[in-house]
């Protein structure tokens, strides 16, 4: 038996979320069982355990699209018992069993190996949204965005996503801009590395198909107005790595920037990321992202208390990260 947050939910109606206790024999179909050591809340996540958005594909679901742990059982020969491993995405937490549990059946092919070097903890500590990051700036720079071109934008500065892209890019040299509707949060954003804080009022609302030349690329992770206003204000040639939608899922956005200023628009998807990619962001954020700045940007908390942080992350009212350690 091991212990899960599970969703159930009947006809028409917000599931209901409780802890309980589960049989092994209950876990999906899968070629590695794996024995979970933390998870994290990412904003899907939050949606899937309050029913506020249609994240969840069928129930009874165990949500958690991300978990670090141990292999316990394996079938396929990449890995074997006792190997350090990583997941995200794959619509685990959607129409698979997640990671909000303190075990996991998945397939060989949703896995990464944990990098050398980096804990558990830290792996959650980055999670969906650090892996996401790191995707963004890997676009940038696939896009020949260099720091020397002007600054960049982060926006939602105050989430997970965008937390980790500050560090990412401040460390790599980049001037970083962050829009957050939470000037209150100016002092961690600059100790994360941001240059220069936007009030996320001025790019929320209805723009002009074409504003003043402000940035050399963004991380976006809003959507809506917002995207379609950094758009029209990305200096010629500019880049913007989207990859979110707390705003919203629509464009309402004219051509004009990407004809008349050349700009890019570069979509980042976390979730059905090819292996090669996924591994070189893990590897890079390895390598790349001091524990330290980790430490100072996440909360921990007990599986139990999941339900209750997840309804406060879609408040906008957590900073940074959350590690879910499972074994608490």
């Amino acid at each position: 038996m091991f212990k899960a947050l599970l969703l159930t939910a009947s006809d028409d109606q917000a599931p209901h979320c409780a802890l309980a206790e589960l049989d092994e024999a209950q876990l999906p179909e899968g070629e590695v069982l794996v024995q979970i050591s933390h998870s994290t809340l990412n904003y899907k996540d939050g949606l899937a355990i309050t029913g506020a958005g249609p994240v969840v594909r069928r129930y009874p679901m165990v949500p958690g699209i991300d978990f670090a742990g141990t292999v316990l059982e394996s079938s396929d020969t990449r890995y074997k018992k006792g190997d350090a491993v990583v997941l995200n995405g794959w619509g685990v937490g959607e129409g698979h069993w997640g990671g909000l549990a303190q075990k996991a059946r998945v397939k060989a092919n949703w896995l990464v190996p944990l990098p050398a070097g980096m804990t558990a903890f830290n792996a959650m500590a980055l999670g969906t949204a650090g892996y996401t990051s790191m995707l963004c700036v890997m676009a940038l720079q696939q896009q020949g965005v260099t720091p020397d071109q002007g600054p960049v934008l982060v926006t939602g500065a105050n989430g997970g996503v965008g937390t980790i892209a500050i560090a990412l890019l401040s460390l790599l040299g980049y001037t970083v801009h962050a829009s957050t509707g939470r000037m209150n949060e100016a002092a961690h954003l600059k100790a994360l590395g941001a240059s220069e804080l936007v009030d996320r009022n001025t790019l929320s609302a209805p723009g002009k198909p074409l504003q003043k030349e402000r940035w050399a690329a963004a991380v976006d992770t809003v959507g809506s107005h917002t995207l379609a206003n950094v758009c029209a204000s990305l200096q010629y040639d500019g880049v913007v790595a989207a990859c979110g939608l707390a705003q919203g899922m629509d464009l309402p956005a004219t051509v004009v920037p990407f004809i008349l200023r050349g700009v890019t628009l570069a979509g980042v998807d976390s979730v059905m990321a090819p292996y090669a990619r996924r591994a070189k962001a893990w590897e890079r954020l390895a390598r790349e992202l001091p524990s330290e700045v980790l430490a100072s940007n996440t909360e921990t908390i007990a599986l139990a208390d999941a339900p209750a942080v997840a309804a406060r992350l879609l408040q906008g009212q957590v900073r940074g990260r959350v590690v879910v350690d499972v074994n608490v």
